[in-house]
């Protein structure tokens, strides 16, 4: 992890044609649900969009999606879409005008944030009306029980202290995270689910924070001998699921 020129954590500038590649998408009916939950589908803003994964899934239900980072090279690799606008800006410090947001999301990354800035700064964006969603997803699990508790060792007991501090609120679900806004409580579950194979797995598990800081501070690299284990299980696909931690508000 580096602390950049522009001053955020930094931890996948470097990796982001992997992460492209093999971070997990989310689940459409994430999108359909929230798209029905706002009353004008005019602008959804997509903060922290990497390489803009939320603001695809956003596209189909909304006029325009304004998706920001504050790497520029996650948002140099981000797919174009037609309706989709890419500006490197940090969460912090959106340029958009005041009170012309209907929707704000934030996927897997205000865990990285000034809470309070963002916060001060999303409340300005956002329409008297508008709706604010974060999600998370959870430690990726699979329906085979000897290699889902070979990952589950890994995370916890290989990398378990090389995650940063920040990692605690995924793990508490995003409860942990501050949540200024009149929160609704009767939100659908939602998770992730696609099939891996071997090399697939190493190559997300290489996405990780945890394995990054690893590597870097000994200077060798856990996949090897995980990917050793795997390979031992002798199958050819995985089949991988990722609980999504879901929370929804409006400012008050």
């Amino acid at each position: 992890m580096a602390i950049n020129k522009e001053g955020f954590k930094d931890y996948f500038s470097t990796q982001s044609d992997i992460y492209k590649a093999y971070r997990p998408s989310y689940p459409k009916g994430l999108f359909t649900y929230l798209s029905s939950i706002v009353e004008n589908r005019q602008l959804a803003w997509d903060v922290a969009t990497g390489n803009g994964q939320a603001a695809i899934g956003l596209s189909p239900h909304f006029e325009h999606i304004y998706a920001t980072d504050a790497s520029a090279n996650q948002v140099n690799k981000a797919s174009t879409v037609s309706n989709i606008e890419y500006k490197i800006e940090k969460a912090e410090d959106c340029s958009l005008p005041d009170q012309s947001v209907d929707l704000i999301t934030v996927a897997q990354a205000i865990h990285w944030f000034d809470f309070e800035a963002f916060y001060s700064r999303a409340r300005k964006a956002i329409k008297p009306q508008g709706i604010l969603a974060i999600w998370c997803y959870g430690l990726i699990r699979f329906e085979n029980e000897a290699l889902d508790q070979l990952i589950a060792d890994f995370y916890h007991r290989i990398v378990g202290d090389y995650w940063p501090q920040e990692r605690a609120h995924v793990d508490a679900k995003y409860k942990t995270i501050p949540f200024p806004v009149k929160e609704i409580s009767d939100i659908p579950h939602f998770e992730i689910r696609l099939a891996y194979s071997r090399g697939a797995l190493i190559n997300y598990l290489s996405t990780w924070s945890g394995v990054k800081n690893y590597i870097n501070t000994n200077g060798l690299n856990p996949l090897t001998k995980l990917d050793a284990q795997i390979a031992q299980l002798d199958m050819k696909e995985f089949k991988a699921f990722f609980p999504v931690h879901i929370r929804i508000g409006q400012f008050e």
